[in-house]
């Protein structure tokens, strides 16, 4: 494995690196739980890794929760997701979703920035977070910032909105400082207990008020699309009626506005009949015991 290594440890350096590289082959590399991978496959003696790993920017390395949203750096690790407290009490559904990233040596250096980055239609991590409605935060090396929609950061498998002269540098949670119940969580079915890819995954955030009626609801997808899918149109079926008052019913037609976003396709890991007849189940599973 040959290739050439920067690693800026301040924004402004790294913003540098990039326009210095522009028009040439490099790559990010943070945790470097998929791009050492990458590496070993494919040998390419130009490449230069512009090493994350140093970075010291809070904006890049934090959790922070101010006002109206919460701010989470790209270099997080899943380790420091899970251990949390108010991520924990909030988003649940982001949490659980990390707690099933890989082994617990991943997990300590698998990071938010590279499961986006990634692009992978199974990325546990980043299921969660279009689940959550979060927003990518990406800094060019000229010019203004600019906001993303994390369901339309994806436009393929392992292919991002992400331009030649960009960085991913934190997404965004929208919060909502009012008393609310949640009903949240992450599930995903492999062909294994641990360390899996997921077959198919769902991740859900649904709020409620006092009387259980629902006033948001964040459903996506995983697994069953080229690109991770967040379920609108089941959102939108879901505000306005009664958590604990659905019947069997109502629990069916949401599970079909689920499966309408799905178009699974058959591998050596799952048919697509299974897949779209499990994410059917899945999707009605959520909503019972309520």
């Amino acid at each position: 494995m040959n290739f050439d290594l920067v690693s800026p440890t301040t924004t402004e350096d790294l913003l540098r690196a990039i326009d210095e590289h522009r028009g040439r082959r490099f790559r990010f590399g943070a945790g470097y739980t998929d791009l050492l991978l990458d590496l070993e496959e494919q040998q390419d003696n130009e490449l230069t890794v512009i090493n994350l790993a140093r970075l010291n920017d809070p904006s890049f390395t934090s959790i922070v929760h101010d006002g109206g949203e919460m701010r989470i750096g790209a270099l997080v690790t899943a380790s420091r997701i899970i251990a949390d407290r108010k991520l924990q009490s909030r988003y649940p559904v982001l949490c659980q979703a990390a707690g099933q990233h890989g082994s617990r040596q991943i997990r300590h250096t698998a990071t938010v920035g590279g499961n986006l980055c990634t692009a992978s239609p199974a990325g546990d991590m980043a299921c969660a977070l279009v689940a959550l409605r979060a927003r990518c935060d990406i800094l060019p090396a000229r010019g203004d910032a600019r906001s993303l929609a994390v369901s339309d950061f994806f436009l393929g498998v392992r292919e991002t909105d992400l331009k030649e002269d960009e960085v991913l540098r934190r997404v965004i949670i929208p919060t909502d400082d009012g008393e609310v119940k949640t009903h949240s969580d992450f599930i995903k079915i492999g062909k294994r207990r641990s360390m899996e890819c997921a077959v198919v995954s769902i991740a859900y955030h649904i709020e409620s008020d006092g009387d259980d009626t629902m006033t948001r609801a964040g459903i996506a997808i995983g697994s069953v699309a080229p690109t991770i899918k967040y379920a609108r149109s089941a959102c939108e079926y879901l505000v306005g009626k009664r958590l604990s008052s659905l019947g069997p019913s109502e629990r069916d037609e949401f599970a079909a506005k689920v499966v309408e976003y799905a178009s699974p396709i058959s591998d050596i890991r799952a048919s697509a009949w299974y897949r779209e007849d499990v994410l059917f189940n899945m999707s009605k599973s959520i909503l019972e015991n309520h």
